[in-house]
């Protein structure tokens, strides 16, 4: 059976048209098997906003306190997971959420920088037999990125991070990001197109002359920090086009496709 691992942010999926949802279903129902972990960035700015909690960020990551913990656990492994649960079984998929909690299936220790940002953590290990457990039963597994100890102290952790491991411990190569754009913009001739492929260099190349900017540079430094361990590819693509899954699995040809190098 072939699988792989898709990467979402929670406001990028709940955009999406039911036509995304029920792409993933025919994937299901074909044997191709996707596994979701997704994000939850805006939905959590706006929660700690009306509870007054100010949303602080060191390097990109979320300064996490107690009281933040509490909201990102509440928002990404209650509202927005069960959101896209919801949205699976209502286009005919059957679909498990989880929290990294759950199983114990994200173990986590805190970043190096922790006395800075508090309650965030790096991935030590995943229950990669729980994922292929729930796999076997025939659920898509869609997965919160919340970690946990062996004391169990509860961890923000990245969810792009948190994607390339999953992909990694589950022997995925191939992970497919999927954002509000295309793919990676190169200008060619006066006119915008998709790069079928490119490298790191050629990112770091393109960021540093200008050519990536603004909202870009993070979604694509995001794709890029999922390719560790066995994920030798990651596929940015846009989840409005048409069977943007089908056509990223099986015919290839769409987005971008970033690889190591």
């Amino acid at each position: 059976m072939e699988r792989f691992v898709m990467k979402c942010g929670g406001s990028t999926l709940a955009a999406l048209p039911d036509a995304f949802f029920q792409d993933l279903t025919e994937l299901q129902n074909g044997g191709i098997q996707p596994v979701i972990v997704h994000g939850g960035g805006p939905a959590i700015n706006e929660t700690l906003g009306k509870l007054g909690i100010e949303s602080r960020f060191v390097n990109g990551l979320r300064a996490t306190d107690e009281a933040t913990l509490e909201v990102v656990e509440m928002v990404l492994a209650g509202r927005i997971n069960k959101e896209i649960v919801r949205r699976l079984q209502q286009n005919g998929a059957k679909a498990l959420g989880l929290s990294g909690t759950d199983g114990r299936l994200i173990e986590a220790r805190p970043v190096a920088n922790a006395d800075e940002i508090g309650f965030v953590g790096d991935i030590t290990g995943v229950n990669a037999a729980l994922i292929e457990g729930i796999i076997g039963l025939g659920y898509l597994p869609v997965i919160a990125p919340i970690g946990i100890d062996a004391e169990g102290q509860r961890y923000n952790i990245n969810a792009d991070t948190a994607a390339g491991a999953v992909a990694s411990r589950l022997g995925v190569s191939a992970m497919i990001v999927v954002t509000d754009v295309p793919g990676i913009m190169r200008t060619v001739d006066g006119e915008k197109k998709v790069l079928p492929q490119v490298t790191f260099a050629e990112i770091e190349e393109m960021i540093a002359s200008g050519e990536i900017y603004g909202g870009m540079i993070p979604k694509v430094r995001a794709a890029m920090s999922c390719l560790h361990g066995d994920v030798r590819e990651v596929v940015i693509v846009n989840g409005a086009e048409p069977r943007v899954l089908s056509r990223a699995v099986r015919e290839g040809g769409i987005g971008t496709r970033i690889l190591r190098g």
